[in-house]
């Protein structure tokens, strides 16, 4: 088991960057990846960005050069720096852990919202 816990949400005017961060309550290293996902009212949830064990990142085609996911290895920290933000953007960011079996677990969001 693990608990995650998302923060760094907010309001933010079009054009301008947040970060978020997510903190594992055990090592993130014993995970085959962490992500960040997010929904939007009356949409599923959807992925926004992965980083593999190994470090290889993979990121949906609307945040690409847009969004950067990274983590901090040893502070068991996830994090997900969000530049030149949309309103489109607007929706709660769900950090998550997948298992190597395929578990998922995942934190109690975060809210975006892109407005001017």
């Amino acid at each position: 088991q693990v608990q995650l816990v998302e923060s760094g949400g907010g309001l933010v005017q079009p054009g301008g960057s947040l970060r978020l961060s997510c903190a594992a309550s055990r090592s993130i290293l014993s995970f085959y990846a962490m992500g960040w996902y997010r929904q939007a009212p009356g949409k599923q949830r959807e992925l926004v960005a992965t980083i593999r064990s190994g470090g290889s990142t993979n990121y949906a085609d609307s945040v690409k050069d847009r969004f950067t996911i990274s983590r901090d290895i040893a502070k068991n920290m996830g994090y997900l720096q969000m530049n030149s933000l949309k309103p489109e953007d607007t929706a709660i960011y769900y950090c998550n852990l997948r298992s190597w079996s395929a578990n998922d677990y995942w934190g109690q969001g975060t809210q975006v919202t892109v407005s001017s």
